[in-house]
C-alpha cells in the first residue's frame, strides 16, 4: 500500500464514520495510529533514531498506561504505594514500547484490516487483522474513552490478552520477590530489548 493509498484511505474512514464536534470513532483512532506507524515506517529518508522517536510517540499517544497498568497489577494495585504504582507505570510503559518497537522495526509490508467495532459506553472492541503472505494474524484492541478520543488499555493477538499475561506473571514474582524485584526483573528486560 502506498503512501496514496493511506491517504485515500483515511478519507475513506473519514466518509463513512463521520464524526461531530471533535469526537471520534475508536476504529478512526486506532486506524489513524497504525497508518501513521506505517507511513514512519515506509520513509527510508529517516535515520534510526528518528524513526524510533516518531514510533515511540505514536505509541504512547495512543495507549492509556494508567488503566493498563492498573489492570495489569490487579490486587497488587491495591498493595502498592503512589511511589511504587509511578515506577510500575514507567516501568511498564517502557517495557511494552520497547516491546512493540522492536516488533513494529520488523515490518515487512504487511497488510491491516480493520474489521467490527463494538462500544459499550465508554469502554470498546475494534478488531483488526494482519495478513502476511503466509499467515492472519488476528489483533483486537481493547480500548477507553477519554474526552473525545479512545486510547488502548489492552491488546488481544491471537486470543491471547498481554495484560491478563502480564498479570499472571507479575503476580507471581510480586509474591516471591515483591515490588523490587519485579522493577529488577522489568528493568533487565528492557534493558535486553533496548540492545
Amino acid at each position: 500500500m502506498t503512501v496514496r493509498h493511506l491517504y485515500l484511505l483515511a478519507l475513506l474512514f473519514s466518509l463513512v464514520w463521520p464524526v461531530t464536534a471533535g469526537a471520534s470513532t475508536p476504529k478512526q483512532d486506532i486506524s489513524g495510529t497504525v497508518d501513521n506507524i506505517l507511513v514512519v515506517l515506509r520513509n527510508h529518508e529517516l535515520s534510526a533514531e528518528q524513526r524510533r522517536e516518531q514510533l515511540s510517540n505514536l505509541i504512547r499517544q495512543r495507549f492509556e498506561f494508567t488503566v493498563m497498568s492498573r489492570s495489569t497489577l490487579g490486587k497488587n494495585w491495591r498493595k502498592a504505594s503512589t511511589e511504587q504504582r509511578q515506577e510500575f507505570m514507567k516501568l511498564f510503559s517502557d517495557l511494552l514500547e520497547a516491546t512493540y518497537l522492536g516488533r513494529i522495526e520488523s515490518y515487512t509490508n504487511e497488510q491491516v484490516l480493520y474489521g467490527e467495532e463494538k462500544v459499550r459506553g465508554k469502554k470498546a472492541l475494534v478488531k483488526t487483522l494482519i495478513k502476511t503472505k503466509t499467515v492472519e494474524i488476528p489483533i483486537d484492541y481493547k480500548l477507553v474513552r477519554k474526552e473525545n478520543s479512545w486510547f488502548v488499555y489492552d491488546v488481544v493477538i491471537e486470543g491471547v490478552s498481554l495484560v491478563r499475561n502480564f498479570r499472571s506473571s507479575y503476580n507471581s514474582i510480586v509474591a516471591r520477590e515483591g515490588f523490587d524485584g519485579l522493577f529488577g526483573k522489568m528493568r533487565t528486560k528492557i534493558a535486553e530489548l533496548r540492545k
